[in-house]
């Protein structure tokens, strides 16, 4: 019966330390991740106070940047038309060439599956 109790009670004993030795590690990196949010939060108020500085001027930014935007359909067909005025074209051939596909000419695999050579 005595053995039993001083295993009972040695068992509670680790059980116990246990507990406390996981309770300690947790708090450690509690303690750490509180620093962390600390020093984020003091990040976080520099921004904001940056911010109310910018804040007034963003609409201005994004009326202009709505204009701009609006505005390169136009200057880009603009760029276009004098890219293709300045580019230098080449001499028409006097004798057209036929029309032929810009892919070329096709070629079918299934001939080449079926071992079939066209002569």
């Amino acid at each position: 019966m005595t053995t039993l109790v001083i295993l009972t009670v040695l068992e509670i004993v680790l059980l116990v330390a246990g507990l406390a030795f996981y309770l300690y590690w947790a708090g450690t990196l509690l303690t750490r991740i509180a620093g962390n949010l600390e020093e984020c939060s003091e990040l976080v108020r520099t921004i904001v106070g940056h911010a109310k500085v910018i804040g007034p001027g963003v609409e201005h930014i994004n009326e202009t940047g709505g204009v701009v935007a609006g505005a390169l359909p136009l200057l880009y067909g603009m760029a276009e038309e004098i890219v293709t005025d300045v580019t230098p074209r080449p001499a028409a051939p006097e004798v057209p060439e036929p029309a032929r596909p810009v892919s070329g000419t096709r070629r079918s695999r299934l001939h080449d599956a079926v071992g079939y050579a066209p002569r």
